[in-house]
């Protein structure tokens, strides 16, 4: 089947494109955005970094359920931690992030 786009635009395509890996790192990124509690979760901490007690105290969650988020999003290195003696504080570790949401609650909000 014959192209119609120039070469010049075909070139940009080929190289645009991310590669089989970085499109199934993409879908799990996006895959972990499209749950309300993650959503809820990094809504907080893109506020302030937060330990799980007052997460789970101000967003009414559950510890348990808060921890499995948290690691989710710890192992596609969204959120990391620091610890302050006992206490771990959880903050935004994705740069740029804040900016996606913001957008994404700009272009759905329906006000």
């Amino acid at each position: 089947m014959e192209i119609l786009l120039d070469r010049k635009k075909q070139e940009l395509v080929k190289n645009y494109v991310p590669s089989e890996r970085s499109l199934k790192d993409l879908a799990e990124f996006f895959d972990l955005l499209s749950d309300g509690t993650r959503l809820k979760i990094l809504s907080a901490l893109s506020i302030s970094p937060m330990c799980v007690n007052d997460l789970a105290t101000l967003l009414s969650l559950n510890q348990t359920t808060l921890s499995h988020q948290l690691g989710k999003m710890r192992s596609l290195r969204i959120v990391d931690y620091r610890r302050q003696g006992k206490i771990s504080f959880y903050y935004i570790s994705c740069k740029g992030l804040s900016d996606i949401l913001l957008s994404a609650v700009k272009a759905t909000s329906r006000g």
